[in-house]
């Protein structure tokens, strides 16, 4: 039973289907164009909260990480967190005085282009802003978001969207469902690094008219693992293969009741990434979902 001023709330992981790089913006960041699409794999946040200016004083935040060693290992628990930041911009943005403690239970890779973090800090968002009675309609909660990372405002809904500008512009879009093997790998890659490697590219395109991701070259450039699975991937016949975000997990679509890679193909995947493959279904909305 869940007590009182609690929810428990999923932390979809995401893929990108497509991803282009418009340019680099003034402001530092990159234009982007990208249908960006939520998963089965998601983390799980148990929310417990409570805000009222007659009863406190002060904001009181505090996170706990819990979940396999190797996927807690690198999520911080402080002020560096997704969640705590989206914490605390939404107490400034509504004035909350209380308090909020977080038990993540980590499922997600973390910097592996799935959005794992940005999903948590969205989750968070939906959750406090129920529980401290905040009141903010999707658009101000994305405006919050927007000031948190820039996949968070496209992470507070729950089916696949066109994203745009810095990722601040957000359309609902409808795409049809399949089931995809995750390949992620024993290193991460930060998204402000792939946005660089890609300036220093030249702002290469990528030519793949299927699954388009302008990161993924200049990523794949410097890690050539990730295009090793990527190939490998391709020679099981798969639909189509993708590399998701900034990287590096590669994911390869499978066809319908396919249900799994052959085991053999698993264990060179495994062999190459240095982490177990995953299997997820992207959440889709338009025919077949």
């Amino acid at each position: 039973m869940i007590p009182p001023n609690t929810l428990v709330v999923e932390a979809p992981a995401k893929v990108n289907l497509s991803l282009r790089v418009l340019g680099r913006r003034q402001d530092g960041y990159h234009d982007i164009e990208s249908l960006m699409a939520p998963l089965s794999l998601a983390d799980r946040l148990r929310v417990h909260a409570h805000a009222d200016p007659t009863e406190f004083r002060t904001l009181s935040l505090s996170l706990e990480v819990r979940g396999d060693p190797g996927l807690v290992r690198p999520v911080p628990t402080d002020d560096s967190n997704l969640v705590i930041r989206a914490a605390l911009a939404l107490a400034e943005r509504a004035e909350i005085r209380g308090f909020a403690e977080f038990v993540l239970d980590k499922r997600t890779p973390t910097a592996a282009g799935l959005g794992g973090g940005s999903s948590d800090a969205a989750a968070a968002l939906r959750a406090l802003n129920a529980l401290w009675g905040c009141s903010l309609d999707e658009g101000e909660l994305r405006e919050v978001g927007a000031g948190v990372g820039s996949d968070v405002p496209a992470l507070l809904g729950d089916g696949p969207v066109l994203v745009s500008g810095r990722g601040e512009i957000v359309v609902s879009s409808a795409v049809a469902a399949f089931d995809l093997v995750l390949v992620p790998f024993d290193f991460s890659v930060n998204t402000a690094d792939a946005y660089r490697w890609w300036d220093e590219d030249g702002g290469p395109h990528d030519e793949d008219t299927h699954f388009p991701n302008d990161l993924a070259e200049p990523v794949m450039k410097r890690h050539p693992r990730i295009r090793d699975a990527r190939d490998l991937l391709r020679t099981a016949r798969v639909p189509g293969v993708l590399t998701s975000g900034s990287g590096p997990t590669v994911a390869g679509i499978l066809s319908p009741g396919a249900g799994r890679l052959d085991p053999a193909m698993e264990r060179s995947l495994e062999a190459l990434s240095g982490r177990p493959v995953l299997y997820a279904s992207l959440r889709g909305t338009g025919p077949g979902s």
